[in-house]
């Protein structure tokens, strides 16, 4: 199910409209102190200001690069770090609104993959790495891919082997990775200028909030059989993710 951008861009609204009112409840609370507590607040409420005008901005930022679908390079970082720090809010609020987890963490995967179009990156195909996660390997296929994907046999059982004929197709690196921490090393030892991710909600939302230094497109992954077990993805979205940051595709 394709979740829309604007549930995220609106929990992030909500977020900074949420600092909005905190500020006026300490005004409101404070206002009749003592000279010194009024001084102190006031210092409290200037950086609060600054803090929720930074946010605000990187808000703006984010909406206006969706909208125009061009990349501001000058709001690169402001827009990430708002991500970073309103993401785990958004989440608080999506669930204080009865909204579930996953929705808001698809959402956010939407934005950031149109952030990342927006870039309008060309990147050479063997600087961009496919990130796959184990669990679409077929469970009883007995050959070890997270060492040397070139160890799948292609029998056709998952989609492992049309996964390496894209990436060969654009010159793409691929790795499996069996965790977060197994993805980092591969990213550390290969240093990629792109990446694209396959993964679940959980994974991916995380994943692309620890690499914000790197342009990240986020694919999910099918689950016919519930999570970590037997997923697929549709070749076809991460065909278009490639499509999206590569060289070769233009």
């Amino acid at each position: 199910m394709k979740t829309k951008k604007r549930l995220y861009v609106g929990l992030l609204l909500g977020s900074f409209l949420l600092g909005l009112v905190l500020i006026a409840i300490i005004w409101l609370l404070f206002t009749k102190r003592t000279m010194l507590s009024q001084v102190l607040v006031q210092v409290i409420l200037a950086c609060l200001a600054i803090s929720i005008l930074v946010l605000g901005a990187g808000i703006l930022a984010i909406i206006m690069m969706i909208v125009r679908s061009k990349s501001t390079p000058s709001l690169d970082n402001i827009s990430k770090r708002v991500n970073e720090m309103l993401f785990p809010l958004t989440i608080v609020i999506g669930r204080f609104f009865g909204i579930e987890q996953e929705k808001v963490q698809r959402s956010y995967i939407e934005v950031n993959n149109n952030l990342v179009k927006s870039k309008k990156l060309v990147l050479p195909g063997d600087q961009i790495m496919i990130l796959l996660p184990h669990c679409l390997q077929d469970a009883d296929c007995p050959h070890k891919i997270t060492v040397d994907i070139n160890n799948c046999k292609q029998c056709g059982k998952c989609c492992i082997g049309d996964l390496i004929n894209l990436s060969r197709k654009y010159n793409a690196v691929i790795k499996v990775a069996t965790g977060g921490t197994l993805a980092r090393k591969f990213i550390e030892d290969h240093h990629p200028a792109g990446i694209i991710a396959i993964a679940c909600e959980r994974d991916l939302s995380l994943g692309i909030l620890e690499t914000a230094s790197l342009p990240v497109y986020g694919v999910l992954n099918c689950r016919p059989n519930g999570p970590c077990y037997n997923t697929s993805v549709d070749m076809s979205k991460v065909e278009m993710a490639l499509q999206a940051i590569c060289k070769e595709a233009n």
